[in-house]
């Protein structure tokens, strides 16, 4: 069922990402926990030998444990950041997700960073018009083959699609592309992408509805998923491992509240 309102669009632009590994975030999370509940037992038992201590003190000490676990995060994270950066340290254990990984890119202007992925051997990549804005050359970096030199071959600003070409660029990673975008509503999707200052991040969505954008000829479909800035440009892969559309933006609905954009992949063929 589709929509008829129409809503204005947080685009999720730029953003800058730090290059840490999934599982090396899993144990920064699990260290710091570890390191906290062993201050907190020291604490406890130190507190038998010493008169009791007034309550508001063993409050003090908990928010301050609590600030020691964050601190180790950069100032940018929240805590349901924490949640998702964990949740892409455990998905990211499966093989078929590496495999997904390594055609997912880093997109790099002069101005900006974002998200791409490959959608055939020889380079050809899929991502926002609004990061390459009006870029002709741009570097993509990929997981495991490096840094790549990419043309942007099409632009398709009423989608907010690009189409980039690698220079140089054979036998790299892609992944498959669904002929259309089919979906049951609350349907579980996989998307992976450079959100905040992290690269690679992999995380897991529920499609929930068509929506009418305002200045959009065309629907688009809404995601309950953690979706932040430097997701633009992120592949939405159903279960059967093919592409089914590019996240773009964020909106605040009314009925969901905060939720993820993303462009159906029947528009990419229809304007091949």
């Amino acid at each position: 069922m589709k929509e008829n309102k129409q809503y204005e669009v947080d685009i999720i632009d730029d953003d800058l990402y730090e290059e840490i590994d999934d599982e090396e975030m899993y144990e920064l999370v699990q260290q710091a926990r570890q390191e906290a509940l062993e201050r907190e037992s020291e604490r406890a038992r130190s507190k038998s030998a010493h008169r009791p201590f007034p309550k508001w003190i063993y409050w003090l000490i908990a928010l301050a444990l609590m600030f020691n676990i964050v601190a180790l995060f950069p100032q940018t994270l929240s805590i349901p950041a924490i949640d998702f950066l964990m949740t892409s340290a455990k998905l990211s254990k499966n093989e078929t997700i590496q495999k997904y990984k390594e055609a997912v890119v880093v997109i790099e202007t002069e101005e900006s960073r974002g998200t791409g992925f490959s959608i055939n051997a020889n380079g050809e990549i899929i991502t926002n018009q609004h990061i390459v804005k009006d870029e002709t050359e741009v570097t993509v970096a990929f997981k495991n083959d490096g840094l790549f030199r990419a043309t942007v071959v099409e632009t398709y600003p009423e989608i907010d699609l690009a189409i980039l070409q690698t220079i140089e660029g054979n036998e790299l990673p892609y992944l498959n592309l669904a002929r259309e975008t089919l979906f049951k509503e609350r349907e579980k999707v996989t998307f992976i992408g450079n959100p905040l200052r992290f690269q690679g991040i992999v995380n897991e969505g529920y499609i929930l509805d068509y929506i009418q954008l305002k200045e959009w000829n065309d629907p688009v479909i809404m995601i309950e998923a953690p979706i932040y800035r430097g997701n633009s440009g992120s592949p939405i892969i159903n279960e059967q491992g093919e592409v089914i559309g590019v996240v773009f933006a964020t909106i605040n609905h009314n009925e969901y509240g905060t939720v993820g954009l993303f462009i159906p992949i029947d528009y990419y063929h229809e304007r091949k």
